[in-house]
């Protein structure tokens, strides 16, 4: 009895251990970062972060990138990215917003944390602000947010308070940052999708397929079939035009394991009208995909 006590015991001990050694073979993907210093509209990305005065935003910026990678959160180098575009090319960029679009179109990362930093002083002592906003680097969507603010103290080493207010935040923001970046693997991305016909089109959303079909029909089926699990909303159908106001895509390509990009959909549209022998063009703006069917 004892002997099948301890073998009924070891095999449970075992089945346990397998199921924690599967658990433990399916790692958490991780989202890519890149840490950006939060600057209005009116400013200029690189000059306001090179300030004399803009100490602590720097180690703002830097210390925030750090306590990403030392939870083995890949980061980008912002900076590396901004000496990345040329200098013709950015006294060609005429406002601050394109500037730091193009920043983040060649980061490449998933998500982009702006960080804004500010030091009080009064006659009680000085503190320090930190503000780190969390943006899905393709829709803008803000995914998490938090700010902090240290007691004061009677110190004027202002990058020494701003690291206090970034300790006091990191752990908790890191956590949203990666449920949210979760909730988008599961859910994927929403897309905006616009077909339409050109003026000389021999075609319209009403004309009958060769299985009997209208051409409405067909397209409905196809996003079915391509849409991450099968998740789209149609606004509207005339003769002319089919509005489709959320479309799901996945962040990552399943076979690469890469950025799924919006521009890889449009073209997925774009190949699948061709198998039905129709020439159409596309333009991607942002995550709106406009096909126009010739």
């Amino acid at each position: 009895m004892r002997y099948l006590t301890f073998i009924v015991t070891l095999f449970l001990i075992t089945s346990v251990q397998a199921q924690e050694r599967k658990v433990k073979a399916e790692p958490t993907i991780k989202p890519t970062i890149m840490v950006i210093p939060f600057v209005k509209e009116s400013e200029q990305l690189r000059t306001v972060y090179e300030q004399d005065d803009k100490l602590h935003l720097r180690v703002a910026v830097t210390k925030v990138k750090e306590g990403f990678d030392k939870n083995e959160i890949p980061t980008v180098d912002f900076r590396a990215k901004l000496r990345q575009l040329s200098n013709d090319k950015l006294m060609q960029i005429g406002n601050q917003s394109t500037i730091k679009q193009e920043v983040i179109q060649v980061s490449g990362a998933d998500i982009y944390v702006e960080v804004e930093s500010s030091i009080i002083q009064d006659l009680a002592g000085n503190s320090s602000t930190v503000t780190v906003t969390a943006f899905d680097a393709f829709s803008g969507q803000v995914l998490a947010s938090d700010v902090a603010t240290t007691t004061k103290f009677y110190t004027h080493n202002f990058e020494k308070l701003t690291q206090k207010a970034i300790d006091k935040i990191m752990k908790p923001f890191i956590g949203n940052i990666q449920d949210k970046f979760d909730d988008l693997l599961k859910e994927g991305r929403t897309v905006v999708v616009n077909i339409g016909f050109d003026e000389n089109a021999e075609m319209d959303m009403d004309s009958e397929m060769e299985d009997g079909r209208l051409f409405s029909e067909v397209l409905e089926e196809w996003f079915e079939e391509n849409a991450h699990n099968a998740y789209f909303h149609i606004q509207g159908v005339t003769a002319t035009k089919m509005i489709l106001d959320e479309v799901r895509i996945p962040i990552k390509d399943p076979k690469t394991g890469r950025n799924y990009r919006v521009t890889k959909y449009a073209a997925k549209i774009r190949n699948f009208l061709k198998t039905l022998d129709l020439d159409a063009t596309r333009d991607v703006v942002g995550t709106k995909i406009y096909i126009t069917i010739n």
